[in-house]
């Protein structure tokens, strides 16, 4: 492991499982970050909730007592908005997904179709309120040609009460139905999620670190750009897992909070 973090300017900080999990704050977090920004470090909270906007986000942390800006905050799918709109401007979309994605594809220029059949894209996210007319409306939009972006593809997130089914169960069931597998992938650990990151702290990748709770996703997005990596045991990645080589971060920590001993 390496020594101090002195030659960090920029801190990407995953969200689920690394500042709270579920509804509940995780210890010390709000001071942690208040202390990162004392020391003049960037922050960007970076997460694969891609059922949520970012005004939604923003609401939750500051109920939760974080001192955070709401342009601190990215999300898969703001990134998936910017995708969409650099990409294909002017498009149509059918979200199979919540709320919180349609108003941030709308907040992102994307205009979202009035039927299925008439979207060039269907967005999938995490859906906890799923229902059978859903899926069939999202099965209808890729059959009429529609192409599948998906807000991330984690199969599991920490939830209230243990892991919870994320939005791989989404896609899977639409990849089943239609035979047609997803174009683009946003989420971490994709390169345009950490392009993106990047883009928002306006740092190169060796001033900054990704501190998450996934090995794929958070160590795997931090390793594959050239960033520094610490993974920490307060979410789904549990003491005692086997770290592939690959895999391995600079840091290993109980929480976040355990960074304040090494600025």
């Amino acid at each position: 492991m390496r020594g101090s973090l002195h030659d960090v300017d920029g801190f990407i900080i995953d969200l689920d499982g690394t500042v709270y999990r579920g509804k509940e704050i995780i210890e010390g977090v709000p001071e942690t970050v208040a202390l990162l920004k004392e020391a003049g470090k960037r922050v960007l909270f970076l997460s694969n909730r891609g059922n949520i906007s970012r005004k939604m986000c923003y609401d939750k942390l500051c109920g939760m007592g974080l001192a955070v800006a709401e342009e601190e905050i990215m999300l898969s799918s703001t990134a998936t908005a910017r995708y969409l709109q650099q990409n294909n401007p002017g498009c149509q979309a059918w979200v199979l997904g919540e709320q919180g994605l349609k108003d941030e594809l709308i907040a992102g220029g994307i205009a979202l179709a009035a039927k299925p059949e008439e979207a060039d894209w269907l967005v999938i996210t995490l859906h906890e309120t799923l229902t059978y007319h859903d899926l069939n409306q999202a099965f209808r939009a890729v059959r009429s040609g529609a192409r599948i972006i998906a807000t991330n593809a984690d199969k599991t997130f920490p939830g209230d009460g243990g892991d919870c089914i994320d939005v791989a169960g989404m896609i899977g069931a639409i990849v089943a139905s239609t035979g047609k597998e997803a174009d683009v992938v946003i989420g971490k650990p994709s390169r345009f999620m950490a392009e993106t990151a990047l883009q928002e702290l306006g740092l190169p990748a060796d001033r900054c670190i990704v501190i998450g709770d996934s090995l794929e996703s958070d160590i795997g997005l931090g390793k594959q750009a050239g960033m520094k990596t610490a993974l920490v045991w307060s979410g789904s990645t549990k003491k005692g897992t086997a770290i592939p080589e690959e895999r391995r971060p600079d840091w290993i920590w109980d929480s976040i909070n355990d960074l304040r001993a090494l600025l």
